[in-house]
């Protein structure tokens, strides 16, 4: 299994795979497919795997095994469970490729302290394995003085400001939460300020350097982009010819409404032709169809003989 995710369908299959006989690091990511940030977290699973081929990485789909979802207080996607001798120790909500990066490099040397003479690395070594490790930890990575919401500097207030006005997808790590990095990713990667900028493992500068590929129109072609919150939403709409939003699935609503609607759905002999969990500030299910919203529950019981078209 070194150096590969594994998949937990079942409760009996997430109990054992729990059940290291070596008691190391179990990392648990329940996801979803409907989440495009579950799949970049995938990716980052797997490239964690590849690197630590002492802990055991699993994916969980979130909805498929609602028992160890709702026993460990699942209530979104991505999040991330970290055990030790089959007791949670840790957690991660969010897609945080650094944090999640940093939480397994933590915990991973806790459990690893086993080998024999000679066997760990120099200290260098490992360090410089942990900031390769962070650099590639999302397709762009900003090292910065504090964070995107609460910058702490002017410079890095600047090149988020940037980022974010091109529609950038970048995570960020703050080198003041760790000296080691700080101090360390500077000899690294030969570059004495901050904040600076990572795309794809390779270094691309500082704030001088990202204003300069912002006037010339390079920032475009360089970052990667993240998806507008209007075309996601629109996709999910359009995802099938019928679209419930509501709270929790099909098999198991979490509220009355999102309950109530899929009774009047399954009694109009339609059905929803695609559900997706959501936490809404109305209190209730909605519907689309066709890519045009329907109304909520109460719509549902005014129009009770409508035909669904799925």
């Amino acid at each position: 299994m070194a150096g590969a995710v594994a998949a937990a369908g079942s409760v009996e299959q997430f109990q054992k795979l729990l059940q290291r006989p070596d008691r190391s690091l179990v990392v648990v990511h329940f996801w979803a497919p409907w989440a495009p940030q579950c799949a970049q977290m995938n990716e980052v699973m797997a490239a964690l795997a590849r690197e630590h081929s002492q802990v055991t990485f699993v994916q969980l789909e979130a909805e498929a095994v609602p028992e160890v979802s709702e026993k460990y207080g699942i209530s979104s996607v991505p999040t991330f469970l970290f055990f030790k001798n089959s007791q949670n120790v840790d957690r991660l909500d969010g897609a945080h490729a650094p944090e999640l990066t940093q939480k397994v490099q933590r915990h991973a040397a806790g459990t690893a302290g086993t080998a024999g003479p000679g066997g760990a690395a120099p200290a260098q070594e490992q360090l410089h394995a942990r900031l390769r490790g962070l650099i590639n930890a999302a397709p762009c990575m900003l090292f910065m003085k504090g964070s995107p919401k609460e910058p702490r500097c002017g410079f890095s207030r600047q090149i988020v400001e940037i980022l974010q006005k091109h529609g950038v997808a970048f995570s960020s790590f703050d080198i003041f939460s760790d000296e080691e990095v700080r101090q360390g990713l500077k000899a690294f990667s030969n570059w004495p300020t901050y904040p600076q900028l990572y795309v794809r493992g390779e270094l691309i500068g500082g704030l001088d350097i990202v204003k300069e590929l912002e006037a010339s129109g390079e920032l475009d072609t360089i970052c990667p982009k993240g998806q507008k919150l209007e075309d996601r939403l629109k996709s999910l709409i359009n995802k099938a010819p019928v679209m419930l939003f509501m709270k929790g699935n099909k098999q198991m609503a979490k509220c009355g409404f999102s309950k109530q609607i899929i009774e009047i759905m399954n009694n109009t002999g339609g059905g929803a032709g695609h559900c997706q969990g959501a936490e809404g500030k109305w209190g209730a299910a909605a519907c689309a169809e066709g890519g045009e919203l329907m109304g909520r529950t109460s719509v549902g019981r005014e129009i009770p003989g409508t035909a669904w078209n799925t």
